[in-house]
């Protein structure tokens, strides 16, 4: 078999420095925060610094994600570890849906009862607030489109900076009108948006874990392509999964006909090529096979081995 692989055992370091840095700025506010809005008796800046206090925890994680995944594969994880980073995503926006219903909770709560809010101690924190958040996110931009990992923390960190902008508008709000109800209403808005972001990584994070389909892979295209490969008489048997969103596997069966093991090489080195150029598919295993000699069933369903009783 011809299997192109693309793996990388170590992280990259200026990541690690940068998410490092991230986890250090983010901590020290977390605490200035927390002792602001118990002071101001601010919702609006708890909700924040307890959101923050998950930022650490997600971008603590994250790092140790990308240790983890950087270790070589063995005979008890012959994939690595490279999955660490997907789980550790969906354990931080699993976090992230707790943490929002708690928020709507306080909210609800406070909006029957408006407490008095120290708008100008909110707006101030807020601000504060507002350029970590903002500066650690542009920290981890950088590679979070490819890395569910980092994105993960990146997302965290983008929405604290929404949300804070959120608790700028509130406490200027307060301060303008007298309306208390502002606090908590800003802080519902935060929860949306953060039960928004950690769906999404949810969801992709869950696909990945079930083996789906990889984004953006057209499958009637894929087998179309593959069928057109010089040689190739029929696909059956066919899988197309992720390791992580940017490490793609395939494996499927190719019907040829009755050919030579060098001519069958070719065959495989054309489809492999064609595999990882139109759709990042770098980890392969194809099987070459007679025309004829099996069913021509492109997705097989697969069932347990039953053992004898």
């Amino acid at each position: 078999m011809v299997h192109p692989h693309s793996h990388t055992h170590r992280p990259a370091q200026p990541t690690v420095r940068r998410l490092t840095l991230a986890l250090v700025i983010t901590l020290s506010f977390v605490l200035i925060e927390a002792l602001a809005g118990w002071y101001a008796n601010s919702l609006a800046l708890l909700t924040d610094a307890g959101h923050n206090l998950t930022d650490v925890m997600a971008l603590a994680l994250s790092w140790y994600a990308l240790r983890l995944a950087a270790r070589p594969a063995h005979s008890g994880k012959t994939f690595g570890y490279h999955r660490a980073g997907v789980i550790i995503a969906l354990f931080n926006s699993a976090v992230l849906i707790a943490l929002t219903l708690w928020i709507f909770y306080e909210a609800f709560q406070r909006l029957l009862a408006p407490p008095e809010v120290e708008s100008g101690l909110l707006i101030a924190v807020a601000v504060m607030a507002f350029a970590v958040n903002l500066g650690t996110a542009l920290l981890l931009r950088r590679g979070s489109d490819h890395d569910l990992n980092l994105r993960s923390a990146y997302l965290h960190l983008a929405g604290d900076a929404l949300s804070t902008l959120g608790a700028i508008l509130a406490g200027i709000g307060i301060r303008l009108t007298g309306w208390q109800w502002l606090d908590p209403l800003a802080s519902a808005l935060i929860g949306l948006l953060i039960l928004w972001n950690a769906w999404g990584i949810v969801h992709e994070s869950v696909d990945v874990l079930l083996e789906g389909t990889p984004r953006g892979v057209d499958m009637e295209a894929l087998v179309a392509d593959l069928r057109g490969v010089a040689g190739v008489r029929g696909v059956h048997d066919l899988h197309v999964w992720s390791l992580t969103p940017q490490m793609r596997a395939l494996s499927a069966h190719l019907l040829t006909d009755d050919i030579s093991i060098s001519a069958g090489a070719a065959i495989r080195r054309s489809a492999n090529e064609m595999l990882h150029a139109r759709y990042g598919i770098t980890h392969t295993t194809l099987q070459l096979e007679c025309i004829n000699c099996e069913p021509d069933r492109l997705y097989c369903e697969l069932t347990p081995h039953a053992h004898p009783d």
